[in-house]
């Protein structure tokens, strides 16, 4: 009998988070090696993928394209010989097919055979629409029909105008336009990715049925972190590093979490647990496709240099889906750089339950504002930007949070 060596998602790969099996990279029947890629997931965080924990050949495939994989959960088998066996419902390697007196198992065969096979979240939407898998066009691997293809028709069915309605506007004088019915509304249905779900859920959790927020909101002259780093950027510039004002904000964060550690902390019924290493998480959008917080670990050994350098880091991975979940644990407190985007002003919601806070940092704008010069009030012109800081009134209260603001602010502002 042929060992079967099950495929598992490992508790360690996720954080509190749930994953959707996005697609199969390999087929039933194909060899892999050791560490090769066999499987694509999506979680709220970021697309990752499971690989091969020896070397041999995918014998079953046990979930399917859209369903949800549990923690530990079995996808699929592997066997460790080239002998497979597979259920009649599942992709089989070689489809045989009687024709004409001749029997074959050939290539294309099995291309027509397997363009047919559907997962179960497939077979569930084609039956809740009402749709039958000849009406819909497959772009997966021999032309299966996979779940992005039907919400796809699903959407260009939304776009269609019945045909009395376009003889209607041809009919209609625009002097009589609003003597009829109006317009029918067409719209389009953009299907939400795991992630979007995820996230729409730990905020609506985080801010609804967790944590009650409160904002606390300081002003900020950047002046002297702007000399700072007109002075430095070539210099770290030569040496492979760009030098933005995050990294600065990261040092700030450091003085402030040291000045008032029950910011660096997670709530807990029990009690607030504080931690010595300040590892700070930086949300970093991904255009249209979400929001992920990527982390930079132990902040408090480092230099602004070294700052810069992990924050480049991690971003980079960020932006071009390399991250890694490890990437995004332990995290202690969290910045929203907002302003890159051109927020002046906003109020963050604790993104990653249970820590306690999260910092927001505004465009920068050049203001005028009233300083004393020699004595006098003078409005003079400074660039200035909005921050602020949003916590669990659980676990602090306003006299925290201020003075974690006015530390962070002066370290911004003394910037030597």
């Amino acid at each position: 009998m042929q060992a079967l060596v099950d495929i598992v998602l490992p508790a360690d790969q996720l954080e509190g988070t749930s994953a959707v099996l996005s697609k199969w990279l390999i087929n039933v029947g194909e060899e892999v090696k050791q560490g090769d890629p066999i499987i694509e997931l999506e979680t709220d965080k970021v697309a990752m993928e499971i690989c091969a924990n020896q070397d041999g050949v995918l014998a079953e495939i046990m979930m399917h394209e859209g369903d949800d994989v549990p923690v530990e959960g079995i996808l699929g088998r592997l066997s460790e010989s080239a002998v497979v066996t597979q259920k009649v419902d599942l992709v089989q390697t070689v489809v045989p097919v009687q024709e004409e007196g001749v029997f074959h198992s050939d290539k294309e065969t099995y291309k027509q055979s397997a363009s047919k096979l559907v997962g179960p979240a497939v077979r569930r939407l084609l039956r809740q629409n009402s749709l039958e898998l000849s009406q819909i066009q497959g772009t997966g691997r021999y032309g299966r029909v996979t779940l992005c293809d039907v919400k796809a028709h699903l959407a260009q069915m939304g776009e269609a105008v019945p045909q009395s309605v376009s003889q209607k506007r041809v009919t209609k004088s625009p002097l009589t336009r609003h003597d009829h019915d109006a317009r029918p509304l067409v719209g389009e249905m953009k299907p939400h990715t795991s992630m979007r779900k995820s996230i729409a859920k730990h905020m609506t959790e985080s801010l609804l049925h967790t944590s009650p927020h409160v904002t606390s909101v300081f002003e900020m002259d950047m002046t002297n972190i702007i000399e700072h780093r007109k002075w430095h950027k070539k210099e770290f510039a030569e040496l492979g590093v760009n030098l933005t004002y995050t990294a600065y904000f990261l040092s700030a964060c450091v003085k402030a979490l040291q000045a008032v550690p029950e910011v660096n902390a997670r709530f807990h019924e029990e009690g607030l647990e504080l931690f010595k290493d300040i590892n700070i998480g930086v949300g970093t959008a991904l255009a249209n496709d979400g929001l992920v917080v990527p982390v930079v670990q132990q902040v408090q050994e480092m230099n602004l240099f070294e700052i810069a350098y992990g924050l480049n880091q991690q971003t980079e991975k960020a932006r071009t889906g390399k991250l890694q979940p490890s990437d995004m644990k332990n995290g202690t407190f969290t910045i929203s750089n907002h302003g890159v985007s051109g927020s002046l002003l906003a109020t963050p919601i604790i993104i990653n339950q249970p820590q306690v806070a999260i910092l927001g940092i505004g465009k920068l704008d050049k203001r005028v504002v009233v300083k004393e010069v020699d004595g006098v009030d003078t409005m003079v012109i400074k660039p200035m930007c909005y921050v602020s800081l949003s916590m669990d009134h659980r676990a602090l209260d306003a006299h925290q949070t201020n003075r974690f603001l006015q530390v962070f602010v002066d370290a911004i502002q003394d910037w030597g």
